[in-house]
Order: structure tokens, then C-alpha cells, then sequence
């Protein structure tokens, strides 16, 4: 994903900014002239397709972009221009951009072709570590292969407990706050679904509890260093950390809290470094201690993630030198913090949005719910639910939580297409020539939303198109539900079937037990321009993300 920070929110950093302010501009010259130079001795391929105009030598389209709701924008050239073009990056660079459904399915299966651009990479390590989503080729192939037994139907049927008694937790955590403030009580829901979400990746994926649900106990170590890392996620990049992303000398210019950052990472690789020696201690049948572990608390203690992935890491048809190192075991934790809460915390809360706009579908769903006697679940209980899995599908499909992801050509290419296109010269192509070193858009939200895939109701909440998928979805190269939420490929999201049922498990319960309304009119909630289309408050963007509700209990008859 490649998130594209507004050039005009300086944030906290501009006092380092302007302290910083002669090696920006020699860096900058320097950039320049050799961009210039470049395009002196070199014409793009992609100069001969279809182009929205650039306002901004500089900029090029990215200003227009920022300033619009999420890819409508290109919706809007793709109507205009067709379904391949090229926009301009910065300093006018060619920007490849293509809902053609067989040139992006060429390029998702042809991962080792089409890598993240290094800057990319370098903002992917910024927040998860070099863990599965940063590295590429055949260290993705490795870490992929050892983790992939941790992420099966079976694994998430074993999870599911854990992800009903976490819902049910936030109920109860909900429940006492409509307790103190009477009903409808006003509920910021972002906050109890990321503190759910939190607590659920903690024990499914290390067996470590958060406890971000205690309304009483202190905040743990690991939870206070995961807040300091990641708790400013939410915010809008300033100019500076802009720049850094751009330019790598400026990398070496620590930022305020830089020293805050450092200790919490400093503990988060102490606490992990404990976790994977007690899972390696446990995978042999004792505890850290030596002392052995009977089958029935061994059992327990083996089914979170990080667990599987260390014994699959010692599996002894695994040749030595393709053994992930503990490093290398260590660098999935952040990743499995992040992916693992952010995505479906913000995919929930745009279910209940959607929900609470349409309560003929809430009161639908919440009659199928109750058709089933249990507050309890399992996953195959969930999965037979047909109503909710629309909902979930309809959700995941017009919100995604990631509209697009970037990657960048290795070498030349030519990616064939359904649709051809005609050149700026009136020429047809019926693919298209890439030269190393191009940058692709991959649309993800754009895909999801096509009219011409989903019809002219695209753009509506509506579960019931499920029942009957349209033909034109099936060409669609996602991993999961004939859409692009979780890509497709060697690179598809790993932890698809996590997600899906923590989902289900949350929307069950909370459904089963509250009734829920906007707390705003809808046209105050909009999605923050970010690598996550978070819901925000239009006009308090200051305050991050935010999806208040007025919430009651449903009280079933």
C-alpha cells in the first residue's frame, strides 16, 4: 500500500524540519536535476496511453488525489479515459493505473516480476518490522511457507473460542458504560473494537494478554510499547517524515520521539525474544524451566500462532539453511499486531456504519442471529449463518480497508490485456509494455466497487447481491469472495480466514446484543485519506479516527 501524506500538515516535526531545512533543499536540488536528466535521456512507455492532464510538474496528480474521497478520482479518469491509463507521481514520474482484471491478475501472480518500491518497503518497516509483508522473493517464499500452517481452516476453528469471548467481553465492557450513562448511551466504537481486536491478536497470536478490555488494570509493558509504536498510526505523516519516505539520507535525522520509539522497540524485542524462547521450550515437550508440561496444558498452550509457526520452524523435513532464525520469528510479531487488529477493527466499524444506516438490514441480520441458541459459536456455526456471511462479504467488498497497494516492475514486461487500449497516437494495444522501474497502481477499492463488474448499484449496501454473484466477478484475481480486499497471488493476505471469522464472531455478538444508530448524520462520517480508510468526523480529523453511536440493548422478546 502506498499511503500519500497531505504536503501541507507539518505536524510536530517542524521544528526538526526546519533545523533540517539546508539538507532538504541539497537533497531536493540534487533529486531534481537527476529526475531531470532522466527524463532527458528517457521516455517512459507509458507516455503513449490515455492520461488525465498534470496540473503540477512537482506534485503531478497527487495533490488532486489527496484532496479526494477515497479513489473516486480515479473512478472518475477511468470513465473518462479508460480502463488503463497513467497518472503522474511526483516530479511528473508515469504511474501505471488498470482495473483490467487479466493485467491485474498478471501481476499479482507474477510476485517475483512486481516487488513494493523500496520506498514503500521502507515505510512497511517503519510500522511491522521485516517480517511477511516486507520482504520479497525468496525470503517471502521461505517465511510464507513456515507460516502458512498457522493460518488453516482448522487453526481458525480451534481460535474461534477465543474470538466469542472477546466479543462478548466488549459487550460487557459496553454494557457497563450504557450502565453509567443511561440508554441511548454514545459510544466511540472504534475504541472498544481496536482494544477487542487487541486482546484477541494477543492470545490468538502469542498467548499473551493485553488485557486492553480491563476497565481496571494497568496497562502491561508490551501493551504500553505497542501504544508508543503504533498509536500515532492514525495520524496524517508530517512534512517532514514525508520527505524521509522520499529521501533516504534524511532517514538519518532522528525525529522527536525518536528515543521514546527506541525503548518501546527495545521491549517489544525483549518480550518477544521470552515468547519464542518459551515456545521453543514448549514444542519440546517442556517449559522454559525444564520442567515437563502435561499433554492437557501443552495442548492449550499450542494453539496460537506464534506457537505453530516455531514448531513448523523446527519441523525436521525443513532443511537447516531454510530455517527462519529467531530474528526472523521475531520480526512476524509486529506484524501479526498490526494486521492482525487494524484490518478487522476498522472492517467491523464499517459494518456497523453500514448497519446503523440501514436498520432493515441490522433487524434482518439480528433475526438470524437469534435463530441460533447459543452465545457461544463455533466457527462452523458461524460459517452457516448465510445472512451475516453477506453482510461480512458486502462489507469487506464496498469498505475495504485498504483502497490500493503499489508495486514496482524489476524488469521489463508486458502485461496482456481483456480490454485493449488505444494510444495517444490512435494505435490499439492489446497489452501493455512496462520497463523497469515502473510504478503500478493496483486498485483494490476501485475493483470492489466497478459498475461494471457489480452493476449500476455498485456503490449500495446491499447483502442480498451475494446470493447471486455476478458473472463478471468471477474474473476478479481475489484470493477470497470474487474481490480485491485481501489481493490475490503469491502475496494474498495470509491471515484472510482470521479475519473473516473474528469478524463474524464480533458481528454475531454485538448485533445479538445491542441496537445500534449513528450518533452524527452520515455525511459527517467519511473515510481519512490514508494507507487505512479509517472513519473519521468530517471537520475533526485533528482527533483521528472516530465512529460515535448511539447504542442500546436490544432486548429480545
Amino acid at each position: 500500500m502506498l499511503p500519500i501524506p497531505s504536503p501541507y500538515n507539518w505536524g510536530s516535526s517542524a521544528p526538526v524540519y526546519l533545523l533540517s531545512a539546508c539538507t532538504v533543499l541539497a537533497v531536493f536540488a540534487l533529486w531534481k536535476l537527476g529526475r531531470i536528466v532522466l527524463n532527458l535521456s528517457h521516455s517512459s512507455s507509458l507516455r503513449i496511453l490515455p492520461a488525465p492532464p498534470s496540473p503540477s510538474w512537482l506534485y503531478g496528480n497527487l495533490r488532486e488525489i489527496a484532496g479526494a474521497e477515497a479513489r473516486t478520482l480515479h473512478e472518475k479518469w477511468v470513465e473518462q479515459y479508460g480502463s488503463t491509463i497513467t497518472y503522474k507521481g511526483l516530479f511528473n514520474e508515469d504511474i501505471l493505473y488498470t482495473i483490467d482484471t487479466r493485467a491485474v491478475n498478471h501481476i499479482l501472480s507474477h510476485s517475483v516480476d512486481y516487488w513494493k518500491p523500496s520506498k514503500v518497503r521502507y515505510a512497511t518497516a517503519q510500522l511491522v518490522g521485516t517480517g511477511l509483508v516486507y520482504v520479497e522473493g525468496d525470503q517471502h517464499r521461505q517465511q510464507r511457507r513456515v507460516k502458512n500452517p498457522g493460518f488453516g481452516p482448522s487453526q481458525i476453528r480451534d481460535l474461534t473460542g477465543i474470538f466469542v469471548q472477546k466479543s462478548i467481553e466488549l459487550a460487557n465492557f459496553w454494557k457497563d458504560l450504557i450502565s453509567k450513562t443511561g440508554e441511548p448511551a454514545r459510544i466511540e466504537v472504534l475504541d472498544g473494537l481496536s482494544r477487542m481486536t487487541l486482546d484477541v491478536i494477543g492470545l490468538a497470536g502469542f498467548n499473551y494478554h493485553f488485557d486492553a478490555l480491563s476497565v481496571n488494570g494497568k496497562r502491561n509493558e508490551l501493551n504500553a510499547a505497542f501504544s508508543v509504536i503504533f498509536g500515532k498510526a492514525s495520524n496524517a505523516p508530517s512534512i517532514f517524515g514525508f520527505l524521509r519516505f522520499l529521501f533516504p539520507p534524511l532517514r538519518y535525522i532522528p525525529l522527536p520521539q525518536a528515543r521514546r520509539v527506541a525503548k518501546a522497540r527495545k521491549i517489544m524485542h525483549r518480550v518477544g525474544m521470552q515468547l519464542i524462547r518459551e515456545k521453543k521450550a514448549e514444542a519440546t515437550g517442556v517449559n522454559i524451566h525444564g520442567d515437563k508440561m502435561d499433554s492437557k496444558h501443552a495442548d492449550l498452550q499450542s494453539r496460537d500462532l506464534l506457537t505453530l509457526l516455531t514448531r513448523a520452524n523446527m519441523d525436521p523435513e525443513i532443511p537447516e539453511n531454510q530455517r527462519l532464525s529467531d530474528e526472523e520469528i521475531l520480526a512476524q510479531v509486529p506484524t501479526f499486531l498490526v494486521a492482525g487488529h487494524e484490518t478487522t477493527s476498522n472492517a467491523t466499524g464499517w459494518a456497523l456504519y453500514a448497519l446503523a444506516i440501514a436498520p432493515e438490514i441490522q433487524g434482518k441480520l439480528r433475526e438470524e442471529v437469534w435463530g441460533l441458541s447459543t452465545d457461544n459459536p463455533t466457527m462452523d456455526e458461524l460459517q452457516e449463518l448465510e445472512y451475516l456471511d453477506f453482510v461480512v462479504r458486502e462489507t469487506l467488498r464496498l469498505h475495504a480497508p485498504v483502497p490500493s497497494t503499489i508495486r514496482e516492475a524489476v524488469k521489463d514486461d508486458l502485461i496482456p490485456l481483456n480490454v485493449p487500449f488505444t494510444d495517444v497516437n490512435g494505435q490499439v494495444h492489446d497489452a501493455i509494455k512496462i520497463d523497469k522501474g515502473t510504478a503500478i497502481d493496483i486498485p483494490i477499492i476501485h475493483l470492489n466497487r466497478s459498475k461494471a463488474i457489480w452493476g449500476e448499484d455498485a456503490l449500495e449496501f446491499k447483502p442480498e447481491r451475494w446470493a447471486t454473484t455476478p458473472e463478471a466477478a468471477h474474473n476478479v484475481p481475489g484470493v477470497w469472495g470474487n474481490m480485491m480486499t485481501f489481493l490475490g497471488g503469491p502475496r494474498s493476505c495470509i491471515g484472510y480466514r482470521f479475519t473473516l471469522v473474528e469478524m463474524k464472531a464480533l458481528l454475531f455478538t454485538l448485533i445479538r446484543t445491542f441496537e445500534f444508530e449513528l450518533a452524527l448524520p452520515k455525511e459527517k462520517i467519511v473515510r481519512q485519506r490514508a494507507a487505512i480508510q479509517r472513519p473519521i468526523v468530517r471537520g475533526e480529523m485533528e482527533k483521528g479516527s472516530q465512529l460515535p453511536m448511539l447504542i442500546k440493548v436490544h432486548k429480545h422478546i
